[in-house]
């Protein structure tokens, strides 16, 4: 395994790329509500970061080994959809939630992240389900410090969404990222405390748990991307991207409509 420590040169310019990452999300926020499309969506944030920004989208013509290219330039996430929906036609319903998924690329470097959003009125339980997930997610970041395991964080994010009654998907998993969208280690956000790879100070990561209301199974769509959970329970993920600092960690995907910190109370 080939994990790439980051020298400040390299975190400066992930700090430029996760901001602007970040940014898109901001962007795009007021657009969502009912009525409007996926498609729509995929469209304003594409010509944002391109003609804005003058970032890549990262995910339009992925292709990793044995896949189609992906067709669009971010992931809607719609329901009982885990990750990677493809944005199309269908217009959001009230009631709706939704995860965005958005990485750019910006002078060669990758910034990644996720965030849930709500259509319109939304139940307790959607609402429920993404608070908890975004909270797994943060248990998760709080174990990042040199010295501590990736499987310190598995743990975090796993002991805290099942003793709220979810299940985590374990099939996706965060990623070492930098030049390349997905590099080592895998993150992955169920484990046991004390094993795996030691975490370094200059590693950078996601950490995006993908949190289901029923069970964890899933299947894949005939697109060859689109995840659904098989009992098709409803499905939250929040993402971030982390450096790991000499005394901790850094959110890299901040910007000025970044949800704060849960408290945990």
């Amino acid at each position: 395994m080939s994990i790439q420590i980051k020298d400040a040169q390299d975190i400066e310019k992930m700090r430029i790329a996760g901001r602007l990452a970040s940014e898109v999300l901001d962007f795009i926020t007021p657009h969502i509500k009912p009525g409007i499309t996926t498609e729509a969506i995929d469209k304003l944030c594409h010509d944002y970061m391109v003609n804005v920004q003058g970032t890549i989208p990262a995910p339009l013509n992925y292709a990793p080994d044995g896949h189609n290219p992906y067709p669009k330039s971010v992931c809607t996430s719609v329901n009982h959809v885990i990750c990677h929906g493809i944005p199309n036609d269908k217009p959001l319903k009230n009631g709706d939630i939704m995860n965005l998924d958005i990485t750019v690329i910006k002078d060669g470097y990758h910034g990644d992240t996720s965030r849930m959003f709500f259509v319109g009125d939304v139940s307790p339980h959607a609402k429920r389900l993404s608070k908890i997930t975004y909270e797994a997610m943060w248990k998760g970041i709080e174990k990042v410090k040199p010295g501590a395991t990736l499987g310190d964080i598995g743990y975090a994010v796993q002991s805290y969404a099942e003793s709220a009654g979810y299940s985590v998907v374990q099939e996706f998993c965060g990623h070492g990222i930098g030049k390349k969208f997905h590099e080592e280690p895998q993150i992955l956000h169920y484990g046991r405390p004390g094993t795996g790879l030691e975490i370094q100070a200059g590693m950078i990561f996601t950490i995006e748990p993908m949190i289901n209301q029923g069970k964890r199974h899933l299947r894949m769509l005939a697109d060859g991307w689109t995840v659904v959970t098989k009992d098709r329970s409803l499905s939250a993920q929040w993402e971030h991207t982390v450096l790991v600092t000499e005394t901790g960690y850094e959110i890299l995907t901040q910007s000025a409509g970044t949800p704060d910190k849960p408290s945990f109370k």
